[in-house]
Order: structure tokens, then C-alpha cells, then sequence
């Protein structure tokens, strides 16, 4: 008999939690996302500020947005899992958050920014460099994955204005390139 098994211990806690994340913010018609899962400017002595930094990745605006993030994560995820290990994972994950968090406090909109597609982008990118094992080498699949993703966010970045950072999701393909790119084995 098969049994089901919590396979991918980091994603599935990570879209397990944003979810009750979503379902918090529902219930408190948006406070909870606004005190602590989406970062913005605000100020150093706020012990808030620092955590949002890190937190802002499990947040959604609604249930699309969640859907979208997490079908990406829940894909990806468990393959990077398996190939890195859930501490490495979780690594890329709080990097991706922080580098984000950060960019879009010293940039000059006053916005916010809530969501995983950062993470998610960490992942696509990857998952185009796991499988190659020669450190001298570049995998060709990195490259059109990065040029089709990274042409596709400055297009959408110039020419739609939407609620969507295409900055976020350049700066988690950039986390994720490093990190495989650093880290294959």
C-alpha cells in the first residue's frame, strides 16, 4: 500500500504557512499582510521592519496570487530539494527574501511588495543550471532560460504598468544563478 509522505520537508512547510498566511490576512481584512508580510519603507527602529525583510515572502495579496506563486514553488521546489537538501533551500529562500526586501526599501517608489514569485524565479533559474555537473562549464539551457526571462521582465517592466515587480523576479533569477552555478555538484 502507498502511503503519502511529507516529501519536501522546506516547500511544503513554506506553502503550507503562506497559505495560513492568506487565510490570516483574509480574516483581518489585510492587517496582518500590512504589519508583517510585505515589506516597505518604514523605520530602523521598528523591530517589524527587519522581520518584514524576511517574512514578506510568505504574504499574498489574494488567492490568484497565492495559486500563482505556488504552483511554480510546488513544481520546482521538491527537485531542488531533493538535488540541494532542505537547508540549502531554505538558504536560497531567505537570501532571495532579503536581497529582495532590501531593493525594494532603497528604492525611491513608496510601494510594497508581498509574494513569492522572487523565490519562484530563484527556482526556474535553478532548475536550467541542476544537472550539469562540470564547474567549467554553462549550461546552454541557463542561458535561453535567462535571456527569454530576463528580456520578458524588462519588456513587461517598460512597457506594463501592472502591481507586478519584475525587479523582484530578475533579482531572484539572479539569486538562484549563483547559487547553482556556485553550488553544482
Amino acid at each position: 500500500m502507498k502511503r503519502i509522505t511529507w516529501n519536501s520537508p522546506v516547500v511544503l512547510s513554506f506553502a503550507l504557512i503562506s497559505g495560513l498566511v492568506l487565510a490570516l490576512n483574509y480574516l483581518t481584512g489585510g492587517a496582518s499582510n500590512r504589519l508583517l508580510f510585505m515589506v516597505y519603507k518604514g523605520s530602523l527602529s521598528d523591530p517589524l521592519f527587519y522581520v518584514r525583510l524576511f517574512t514578506h515572502v510568505l504574504g499574498h495579496a489574494d488567492i490568484t496570487h497565492y495559486t500563482n506563486n505556488m504552483i511554480l514553488f510546488l513544481m520546482l521546489g521538491p527537485l531542488l530539494e531533493e538535488k540541494y537538501g532542505s537547508k540549502r533551500l531554505l538558504e536560497i529562500i531567505l537570501l532571495t527574501a532579503l536581497i529582495t526586501g532590501i531593493i525594494q526599501v532603497l528604492l525611491p517608489f513608496n510601494t510594497a511588495l508581498l509574494g513569492a514569485s522572487g523565490v519562484d524565479f530563484a527556482f526556474i533559474i535553478l532548475a536550467s543550471i541542476t544537472g550539469t555537473h562540470k564547474s567549467n562549464e554553462i549550461p546552454l539551457t541557463l542561458i535561453i532560460v535567462a535571456v527569454i526571462y530576463i528580456g520578458q521582465q524588462v519588456m513587461e517592466g517598460l512597457l506594463i504598468h501592472d502591481n507586478v515587480s519584475q525587479l523582484t523576479h530578475i533579482i531572484g533569477g539572479l539569486v538562484g544563478a549563483v547559487y547553482g552555478l556556485v553550488f553544482r555538484s
